[in-house]
């Protein structure tokens, strides 16, 4: 764009200083609203609303054809940002092996909680004390909490939830 737009040295040297990796928080609260100290997953979560089918995440993990991805989803995001690797976040392919993970930390807060950005939200369909989907944090605001989830739908979209709602079984606090 910097060529398209005929930019001069100065503006390309400042264009360069913004893009800089130091300033990816600051893109986040500008882009997306994250305010969060750590608003690298959101980003990268964010950064793949529209995709349809999930094959990206369900291979990436290992798997031969589709299956159900959003726990996969979740885990991708998380090593875009070396979270895996890392140990902030697991590789996770079923809920109910993530919220364990979570629970076997003490990094895990019940669905009564007001989340934050970046944390992982679990949650429980059927209110049968069994996770059925997982997606990540992206904002709270009046009572509402912004999510963006792989296979929603089959896609990865933004929904939303009032602080407290029944389905919410709980959070996973990754240690950012």
């Amino acid at each position: 764009m910097a060529a398209q737009y005929g930019f001069n040295q100065e503006q390309k040297d400042y264009l360069a200083e913004l893009l800089k990796d130091e300033n990816n928080s600051m893109w986040s609260a500008v882009l997306y609203g994250i305010s969060y100290n750590d608003g690298e997953i959101v980003t990268v979560a964010l950064s793949q609303v529209g995709n349809v089918g999930g094959e990206p995440y369900w291979s990436w993990y290992g798997f031969n054809s589709r299956v159900e991805w959003c726990a996969c989803f979740v885990s991708w995001c998380a090593n875009e940002c070396g979270y895996i690797e890392t140990g902030v976040i697991p590789k996770f392919a079923g809920c109910v092996n993530g919220v364990q993970w979570f629970k076997d930390r003490g990094q895990w807060q019940d669905g009564s909680a007001e989340p934050v950005p970046g944390m992982i939200i679990f949650f429980d369909w059927d209110s049968d004390g069994e996770t059925d989907h997982v997606g990540i944090v992206q904002k709270v605001e009046n009572g509402i909490v912004y999510t963006v989830e792989g296979n929603s739908g089959d896609s990865c979209r933004i929904n939303q939830y009032s602080v407290g709602n029944h389905q919410i079984y709980g959070y996973g606090v990754p240690q950012y």
